[in-house]
């Protein structure tokens, strides 16, 4: 009997762990329809955040490439795509990368939040912050 309640008070406290990070799986919607269009999963390497397309929804678009990327992105499949690279931690957020919106093959400044547990604000922008666009990702389950 102690070995179960060990094990769920060991699994609860693994997951409340994990909800206080920005790593994992996200829902990204889209802006226009409202629904969720891809997985992207956040992860770690040499202690920069990364991001990357790990599913997408539309059954149509499994096969889909970056047509309107530009340089090493150009035509690359969506699918395992890197749209957030060289992010470091700052504080609260990680600031100091770039994300690629695949939509329009454009290349920004951004940075990313964790503003709830299980909620990601993304501010991709030119120039300074102020001139930008925001998206908010829930963590997928």
């Amino acid at each position: 009997m102690n070995k179960i309640v060990l094990t769920f008070v060991l699994l609860v406290f693994s997951a409340s762990i994990n909800a206080q990070t920005i790593f994992g799986k996200w829902n990204s919607r889209n802006e226009d329809t409202g629904k969720v269009d891809s997985v992207v999963e956040v992860y770690e390497k040499d202690g920069k955040a990364f991001a990357r397309i790990t599913e997408i929804m539309n059954p149509d678009r499994k096969n889909a490439v970056c047509e309107l990327c530009e340089g090493e992105n150009k035509n690359k499949p969506l699918l395992g795509l890197n749209i957030l690279t060289g992010l470091e931690k700052d504080d609260k957020e990680w600031s100091g990368g770039e994300i690629l919106d695949p939509r329009n093959g454009k290349v920004y400044k951004c940075y990313i939040q964790l503003i709830q547990p299980n909620k990601l604000k993304l501010r991709g922008y030119i120039g300074v912050a102020l001139f930008g666009k925001t998206a908010y990702w829930e963590r997928a389950e």
